[in-house]
């Protein structure tokens, strides 16, 4: 996940929804050709579809909208979604309907959470509007690095419906951040290698903006009693030390700067959820997000977690590095595949029925292994027969015809 500077057509704005009814999805792909080499190319396409070159289009449904490098591009919908099917069609749609454009260019969509043979240093960054933004973030980061250049992530945004509300929303949610990337890690992989960790996007996202550490904090955020602590210990936080950085004005008293793995999003009327890998398909991705809801509807309305902020981080990096095996300090369980356990146990008590027609593909991530694990055992079967290159290109084909076709890799 990159930071992106964007007209925001997935906004939780002049209307006012209830506190978890609507979803907000953004997913982020690499555009990639046959032999999965990134085409930095998101400019070229919008300019075919639209004549010029811009940030975003907008259907009537949904938006293709430009990233921080040109080989990704992030799909949303045109607003958010009360539905989990309507979600599921019409994010396959736009998929389908990029896909065809992506077409004329020899080129193909890919998920997962990082791309597995990306070059940095043939990478590109956005050069056209906006570019200041990201001149302005480089004089502080080095842009070229994987924590920057190739990270995708599955954002999902959910709306509150008034201060209390969100600070209780929110509160509950940092109880379970930790464990999510047990179940979604999507990235095994990078620089044509197995990296050290399940979930090697959130390594790189988390050290991407090591020189200032107040900006993503433990990728777990804080616990907060109101709005006004949250802007004064970690949006003014960041900025101030932004400043002592001479960072221009453009970076600076921004909440979307906020690289924690869930932050506000004031101007939404929603709580964005950064920590999850982009999975495979949108089905995948639906499921999460029906997990996620269902999750935070049972904590919201019957049972609190209040588990301290230190567990909360020990147990995040622990997950980060071993996922699903990893050992936990949660009171409920002594593993990562337990918490997840029971934490779906809470979901599928308090899951709407089409929610619940969904679940079974969490339950299918916690038994059988996470993307990053399913991807790690297909690569290592391919060895057997190949060089780690062409086994790494080999599986990862197979996953763009399972975004193309909406289906799971298993």
């Amino acid at each position: 996940m990159g930071i992106s500077v964007k007209v925001d057509h997935n906004a939780i704005r002049s209307k006012k929804y209830k506190t978890l009814e609507m979803l907000g999805p953004e997913h982020e792909f690499s555009i990639v050709d046959d032999y999965l080499k990134p085409l930095p190319i998101v400019d070229l396409i919008i300019k075919k579809i639209c004549g010029r070159i811009k940030n975003s289009i907008t259907f009537s449904r949904f938006v293709f909208e430009k990233e921080l490098q040109k080989h990704v591009v992030e799909v949303k919908g045109s607003t958010p979604f009360q539905s989990p099917s309507c979600f599921e069609e019409t994010m396959y749609n736009a998929i389908l309907q990029l896909s065809d454009i992506l077409d004329h260019f020899g080129a193909n969509l890919l998920g997962t959470g990082m791309h597995p043979t990306l070059n940095l240093n043939e990478a590109k960054i956005w050069d056209h509007r906006d570019r200041h933004i990201y001149t302005a973030l480089n004089q502080i980061f080095n842009l070229r690095q994987h924590g920057w250049l190739n990270i995708q992530s599955f954002q999902l945004n959910i709306s509150y419906f008034n201060e209390k509300e969100a600070v209780k929303l929110y509160n509950n949610l940092i109880n379970v951040l930790p464990y999510l990337p047990a179940m979604s890690a999507a990235s095994p992989i990078y620089n044509s290698a197995f990296g050290k960790f399940v979930d090697n996007r959130l390594h790189f996202y988390e050290i991407n903006q090591a020189q200032i550490p107040s900006i993503a904090g433990d990728i777990i955020p804080e616990p907060i009693d109101s709005f006004a602590m949250y802007k004064q210990k970690t949006i003014l936080k960041y900025s101030l030390d932004l400043v002592k950085v001479n960072a221009p004005a453009c970076i600076v008293n921004k909440e979307w700067i906020n690289s924690r793995g869930a932050i506000f999003r004031f101007d939404r009327r929603a709580i964005e959820i950064r920590i999850m890998d982009e999975q495979e398909c949108i089905k995948a991705d639906v499921a999460f997000s029906c997990f996620i809801r269902a999750l935070l509807r049972g904590l919201f309305q019957n049972k609190e977690l209040n588990l301290s902020h230190s567990l909360l981080v020990k147990d995040f990096y622990a997950i980060k590095k071993k996922g699903l095996n990893a050992k936990v300090n949660h009171p409920h369980s002594s593993t990562a595949r337990g918490i997840c356990r029971y934490l779906l146990k809470i979901a599928y008590e308090h899951a709407s029925a089409e929610e619940r027609r969904y679940l079974w593909i969490v339950k299918k991530r916690i038994d059988d292994g996470n993307l990053s694990e399913i991807i790690t055992k297909h690569v290592k079967k391919r060895l057997q027969k190949t060089n780690l290159t062409e086994a790494i290109i080999s599986v990862y084909l197979k996953l763009i015809t399972n975004l193309r076709n909406n289906k799971l890799f298993i």
